[in-house]
């Protein structure tokens, strides 16, 4: 979808409309919750931002100024939804009933097996980086924006983005080849 596009649903779901809040969900909803989830770590937690991402989206289309893509102006809006949900979440003591539900962590043959493929062990190196680093690779790499986006996203100077990106891809670096993968790319 178009910013433009992007643009006019913004314009009916300001109106009420509920067909364009559906048709944005849809086009945004995914990229936003993979984004979310990777800031978060946990399913549950991700899907509730995501939730209120949309509902402010609902409340907030009115507000929306143009000054930057709707696809940027969500992730903005998960981003802080994110570092919010990370504030606020405590955990909660364990119980002793509710471990035995735990199920055990050991590796099957199976996921021995799915550690050795490539793109999953990347996935564990890009997870082992700091939240900072995690945020503007996935937002680069992954969710495509440029350094001017990422720096609207995440408040920061476009220069500062291009630091953390060099240091993020430098550490990355040393962990993949800490986990035995080459730079190399079948």
């Amino acid at each position: 979808m178009s910013g433009t596009d992007d643009e006019a649903l913004l314009a009916r779901i300001a109106k009420g409309d509920q067909t364009a809040m559906r048709s944005l969900f849809a086009a945004h909803q995914l990229r936003v919750h993979r984004f979310v989830l990777r800031l978060v770590r946990r399913e549950d937690v991700a899907e509730d931002v995501v939730t209120e991402v949309f509902l402010d989206v609902w409340r907030q289309a009115a507000k929306f100024e143009g000054r930057a893509s709707v696809s940027t102006w969500l992730l903005s809006i998960a981003r802080f939804k994110a570092y919010s949900a990370l504030r606020r979440r405590t955990e909660a003591p364990l119980d002793e009933e509710f471990a035995e539900t735990i199920e055990d962590q050991d590796d099957t043959p199976e996921v021995s097996l799915q550690k050795t493929d490539k793109a999953g062990v990347l996935r564990a190196c890009i997870g082992r980086l700091s939240l900072e680093h995690r945020e503007v690779i996935d937002l680069v790499y992954y969710q495509e924006k440029s350094i001017e986006d990422v720096s609207r996203i995440v408040g920061i100077p476009e220069n500062t983005v291009k630091t953390r990106v060099f240091h993020a891809r430098k550490r990355l670096s040393e962990l993949c080849r800490d986990a035995g993968l080459d730079r190399g790319w079948p």
